[in-house]
């Protein structure tokens, strides 16, 4: 999920397409967040790490 969003992100700030820009930004963010939560030990989605 985080890759995906960097790609995204990357692929709207080079054409100037403001929504691709937007949807990666929010796929980075839910991707950090999953995966912090995973690493402290929380089960994220009934398991107990997040790739």
């Amino acid at each position: 999920m985080i890759i995906l969003g960097v790609i995204l992100l990357i692929i709207g700030f080079v054409t100037g397409i403001s929504i691709l820009w937007t949807i990666g930004l929010i796929l980075v963010v839910i991707g950090l967040i999953l995966w912090v939560l995973g690493a402290v030990g929380h089960a994220v989605g009934g398991r107990k790490h997040y790739w």
